[in-house]
């Protein structure tokens, strides 16, 4: 017999150590996003040097083949 909503006692509400498990994945979840968002800022180089070369894909089956 499956459950139904009715029957699951926290359906309505989080309570005691879900809510808590919940809280510290959402906080953890945005402590990863800034940590992410400080070094990219911190170790992305300021002075590389801009590439102007492009690739370039080619529609599938209008390549050819070198033949030798």
């Amino acid at each position: 017999m499956e459950p139904t909503l009715e029957s699951i006692s926290d359906y309505d509400t989080l309570k005691g150590d879900k809510k808590k498990t919940v809280w510290m994945v959402i906080i953890i979840g945005l402590l990863i996003g800034v940590g992410y968002t400080i070094a990219y800022k911190v170790f992305t180089p300021k002075d590389a040097i801009p590439v102007k070369e492009a690739f370039v894909t080619q529609p599938f089956g209008s390549h050819e083949i070198p033949v030798k």
